[in-house]
């Protein structure tokens, strides 16, 4: 088994910079925790009132931030790696809007009754479909890959304005955040199944990175080392449709985390490995971070963390294209 040591220190400096950004996002706030008290805690000791807001308050939103932003980085990272295209994330292509007008359906359509998470992996897949089917003939790969998600994003978005358009105001109010990017309104059950998604996607993510380092190559190539290209882009791509479905499902269409965090796993590790470990941390990180300066910025008033996001993602996409343009 050969172990890449830049590989295990980046995965070493992701986890610890998480914990300390964990450690600082339960301490900060309207309600100030002492870092000594949040140790007592983690003890099992404390005063009521601090064990109160850490526990029933922060630690389930960051658990959320975490999972979510895990599993945005590491679809992310997938379908990066799928197209050779960097810019290939479930937010570009459109899998995001997807997911985020069925499940915005869920509420203004049909009421709460029908589970947002079920309908927002339903529109992640819808979405993956027309889109692949739309690039026939490019397959999941090139540039006419991401212009046809693109092209479906713009539909789903557009889907997603009529329908709060067409809403009661009370019913539009309950959707918003799911257009935007929260933490702020989870859905009790989602950030469970998003917790079982990743334990059950994980390591299927894994063990489809040794074929995505081959599928690099060229095709041939890659079938000449004993890959299965069409078995394993079905699998990379629902995979990635699984892993955003659900993240989506939690905290709407956070689409930039996916953009941000496998390149700073990539910058971090190795160029010869698929960085899915790097890119969850990576991911995780950024997450927890945003939602951390959404609450401090203009406290007492609340930013969603997608807002966060796009803030910064879009001065990085532009790096990406310019530094992108100036390499070629």
């Amino acid at each position: 088994m050969l172990i890449d040591r830049r590989d295990v220190l980046a995965l070493l400096v992701l986890l610890l910079a998480l914990l300390v950004a964990s450690g600082t996002y339960l301490c900060l706030g309207n309600v100030p925790i002492a870092p000594a008290a949040l140790w007592q805690m983690i003890l099992g000791e404390g005063e009521a009132m601090p064990r109160f807001v850490v526990e029933q308050l922060r630690l389930p939103r960051l658990v959320a931030a975490v999972a979510t932003g895990a599993a945005f980085a590491v679809a992310g990272c997938l379908m990066q790696t799928l197209a050779r295209n960097r810019l290939a994330t479930p937010g570009i292509i459109g899998i995001d809007n997807g997911a985020t007008a069925f499940a915005v359906a869920s509420v203004v359509g049909v009421g709460l009754s029908l589970a947002p998470s079920a309908m927002a992996l339903a529109g992640a897949t819808t979405a993956a479909v027309i889109t692949f089917g739309l690039s026939v003939g490019g397959g999941a790969r090139g540039y006419r890959f991401i212009v046809a998600g693109i092209g479906v994003g713009a539909v789903f978005a557009a889907l997603t304005q009529l329908m709060l358009a067409r809403s009661a105001i009370d019913l539009a109010n309950a959707a918003w955040p799911w257009t935007v990017g929260s933490l702020n309104s989870r859905p009790p059950n989602a950030t469970l199944v998003l917790l079982i998604g990743l334990v059950l996607g994980m390591p299927l993510s894994l063990w489809l990175a040794r074929s995505l380092g081959l599928m690099r190559f060229s095709d041939a190539v890659a079938m000449s080392l004993g890959v299965p290209m069409r078995r394993r882009r079905f699998q990379v791509l629902a995979t990635s449709v699984v892993l955003t479905g659900l993240a989506v499902a939690v905290a709407g269409p956070v689409g930039m985390v996916s953009l941000i965090g496998p390149e700073i796993a990539r910058s971090l590790g190795s160029p010869r490995q698929v960085p899915v470990l790097g890119s969850a941390l990576a991911g995780a990180l950024v997450m927890v971070l945003a939602d951390l300066c959404g609450r401090l910025l203009l406290a007492p008033l609340e930013l969603p963390v997608g807002i966060v996001t796009a803030v910064v993602g879009g001065p990085w996409l532009l790096w990406i294209l310019l530094r992108s343009s100036g390499s070629r």
